[in-house]
């Protein structure tokens, strides 16, 4: 008896996940894109995210020297 309710309580998952894969499935679409990106929005959409990277990075390293000299904190 006891067999038999660990196995139906095991199955319960993986029943639940291939339902749910299964209703996730359709909303893929394999069929080519409607509007195309040209190499000038690709151009700019590159841009804007390395800046986006760089711009954080650069601001910090050159105002590396003020962040030195500043006094520590009285430590508790």
């Amino acid at each position: 008896m006891f067999a038999v309710l660990s196995r139906a309580t095991h199955t319960g998952p993986l029943v639940r996940a291939r339902t749910v894969l299964l209703e996730q499935r359709p909303r893929i679409y394999s069929k080519p894109p409607k509007h195309k990106i040209g190499p000038g929005q690709s151009f700019f959409i590159m841009s804007v995210f390395a800046a986006a990277l760089l711009v954080p990075a650069g601001w910090i390293m050159h105002h590396l020297p003020e962040y030195r000299q500043r006094p520590r904190p009285p430590s508790k």
